[in-house]
């Protein structure tokens, strides 16, 4: 995977991330979605 891809990628999930945040009301919620941004990570990298 190319650098411009990488970056691009880890834009879109910063702002994922930040949705996500503004979305979960509950710091259960929050924990999700920590969550799902950590196995998005695991799959982009392999």
């Amino acid at each position: 995977m190319s650098d411009l891809m990488k970056k691009i990628l880890a834009v879109l999930m910063i702002g994922g991330l930040g949705l996500g945040l503004a979305a979960c009301e509950t710091a259960e919620g929050f924990g999700e979605d920590v969550e799902d941004a950590g196995e998005a990570i695991q799959d982009s990298a392999s």
